[in-house]
This record gives structure tokens, C-alpha cells and sequence, in this order.
């Protein structure tokens, strides 16, 4: 007679999620690493760490502190707000397909922006933040409002149309002023590819107290999106404020998804891939899914930087293509995986 097979229990799996999280930090540290010491100017990784720490102005030390270490901090910081941000969206939809890019909301912050290019000359990032904040509030309202509106709201589909005819709709409206205007064309367009590397240091100090606080809140309401997960009457009889619990999230993706967008211009997929692998390892457990969503789309974010600098050295690919190019398959699959599951 077999033994029986030993069961995982509570602080078993507390443990294993501990050692992935602990696991994921580590692979987040050699990325950052690697961005430090990878580019187009070639520096030797021992002078790299040499002046990371003994700041002697020298090239090597300009190019460490005043380049890589401001591009890498602001991939740690935009690559949590979008990770975060895409599985906050997906559990307040209840939609695996649901993300800020593909409903629409980074949309939103990129007219709003090229607005306020166009119509107040608007050049920095602090500028570009606040307008991103305005685009990112009113896309994700009226998205919401269409895609929960009349019957069959509860089908997972209509949110990913709504947003899809708001990208279509805002994308109309940034081409005409674009067209319009062909100054905000030249300084919209380096913005709008999405990039880690002309903003920098400035960039990072506008946005990062609202990355803080929208990853504060995205924690503070992990226990209500896992009841909403269960739905709307279970959660009410969990003792969950459903308003509230509603509001504070999406304030939480306005917040990072605005701040995100302002400062790197829109990245897609990367708030779509991400919490799936995240509960492909932890579950659906928001209290763990956030902190893991928030270190792999770091990763993610910083490795696809790396590779749009090596593939096309000396010149870059930017980082919104590789994203784009790495994550529509990964779409493709989620949707034919739907697809077969409701067949």
C-alpha cells in the first residue's frame, strides 16, 4: 500500500510564495545590474561597479550616474505602476483580458497629453503628468460606464470592446491634432513610442510620490479585490463597501497608469502578461499577486529595455516596440485560450 502523498500546507505554500518572491528579486537585481552596465557605450563591468559607488567624474561615472542609473530607476518605478495597475484592472473587471493599455485609459492620458502639447505648449514631465492624470480619470469612467452598461454586462468581452472603440476614437482624435499641428507632432512623437530613455531623473521625481501612493492603495484594497472575485453578493455578505472598494481601485490605476504614461509615454502588454504569471505562480490571492506583479513587470520592463539597446546597437529600438512586439502573441494566446474555454 502507497503512503499517502503529503499535502502543502498553510505556512508550506506561505513559504514558497516567500522563496518565488525572494527568487524574483534576485533575477530584478542582475537586470538592474545588467542596465547599468549594458549600452552603447561600452564601460567594463568592474569600472561600472567601481564608480557606482566612488562617483569620480570620470566618463564612466557620467555615464553610470547621470544616464543608467536614472533610466534604470524610472524601469523599476514605471514597470511596478504598469504590473500593478494591469492586475488591479483585471480583478475589478473580473477580465483576464482586461489592461489599462487595451481598454483604453493609456489612450486617454497620451490625448490628454497631446492636448495639452498642442494647446498650452507643454514640454516636461511635470506638465505632461497632470494632463495624463485628466486623460487616464475620464477614459476609464466613460469605459467603464459603456462597458458595464445594458444587458449582459457581466460578459467578459464587452469592457475589451469598449475601451478597443475608445483606443480607436482618441487615437482618431490625437491624429488630427497631430496633423494639425506639426510642432506637437515633433515633440509628441519621441514620447508617444514609449521610452525609459530621454526622461530621466526629472521624470522620476514628478511621478514617483504618485507611483507611492497608487501602490498604497492598490495594497490597501488586495483583501476587497479578492472578495469581489468571489462576486458582488458574496463580497457584500464578506462585509466589502462595493463603492468604495471600486472607487479607491481605480484611483489606484489612474494614479499609477497616469504617472506610468506620463513619463515613459504609453507601454502596452506589459499590465495584460504580467498577472498572469504571477497567478500562474502564486494563485489568485491579490495579497500576493500585487507584490509579484509589481517586481516581474519591473523585470520585464527593464529586460525589454536591454534588448531594444543590444539588438540595434549602437542605435535603440524603444521600449513600447519591444513590448509590443513580445506581448501581442502572448494576447493572441489569452484570447484563443478564452475562447476554447467558453467553446
Amino acid at each position: 500500500m502507497r503512503p499517502p502523498r503529503p499535502t502543502i500546507t498553510g505556512a508550506a505554500a506561505v513559504r514558497r510564495r516567500v522563496g518565488g518572491l525572494v527568487a524574483a528579486l534576485v533575477v530584478l537585481a542582475v537586470v538592474c545590474l545588467l542596465s547599468l552596465w549594458l549600452g552603447a557605450n561600452r564601460v567594463p563591468f568592474t569600472e561600472v561597479w567601481r564608480v557606482l559607488w566612488h562617483n569620480d567624474g570620470s566618463k564612466a561615472a557620467v555615464i553610470v550616474h547621470d544616464l543608467r542609473v536614472p533610466r534604470t530607476l524610472l524601469g523599476l518605478a514605471v514597470g511596478a505602476a504598469l504590473g500593478v495597475s494591469g492586475a488591479v484592472t483585471q480583478a475589478l473587471t473580473r477580465n483576464d483580458l482586461a489592461e489599462p493599455g487595451l481598454l483604453g485609459i493609456s489612450m486617454g492620458a497620451s490625448a490628454a497629453v497631446a492636448l495639452g502639447i498642442s494647446a498650452l505648449g507643454v514640454t516636461s514631465t511635470a506638465g505632461y503628468v497632470w494632463f495624463a492624470f485628466v486623460g487616464a480619470a475620464l477614459t476609464s469612467v466613460a469605459v467603464f460606464a459603456i462597458g458595464t452598461a445594458g444587458r449582459g454586462a457581466d460578459t467578459p468581452a464587452n469592457l475589451v470592446v469598449a475601451g478597443a472603440a475608445a483606443v480607436a476614437l482618441l487615437g482618431a482624435v490625437v491624429n488630427a491634432i497631430l496633423i494639425l499641428d506639426p510642432t506637437a507632432f515633433d515633440r509628441f512623437r519621441f514620447w508617444d513610442v514609449g521610452s525609459l530613455a530621454a526622461p530621466g531623473a526629472p521624470a522620476l521625481s514628478t511621478i514617483w510620490p504618485f507611483i507611492v501612493v497608487g501602490l498604497l492603495l492598490a495594497a490597501s484594497q488586495a483583501r476587497s479585490l479578492n472578495a469581489l472575485a468571489l462576486g458582488e453578493q458574496a463580497a457584500r455578505g464578506l462585509g466589502v463597501h462595493l463603492n468604495r472598494a471600486r472607487l479607491l481601485g481605480a484611483l489606484a490605476v489612474v494614479l499609477l497608469c497616469g504617472a506610468a504614461t506620463a513619463a515613459a509615454g504609453p507601454i502596452a502588454f506589459v499590465g495584460l502578461a504580467v498577472p498572469h504569471i504571477a497567478r500562474a505562480i502564486v494563485g489568485t490571492d491579490q495579497r500576493w499577486v500585487l507584490p509579484y506583479c509589481a517586481v516581474l513587470a519591473a523585470v520585464l520592463l527593464l529586460g525589454a529595455d536591454l534588448i531594444g539597446r543590444l539588438v540595434v546597437a549602437p542605435g535603440e529600438l524603444r521600449v513600447g516596440v519591444v513590448t509590443a512586439f513580445l506581448g501581442a502573441p502572448v494576447f493572441i494566446a489569452l484570447c484563443r485560450r478564452a475562447r476554447l474555454a467558453r467553446a
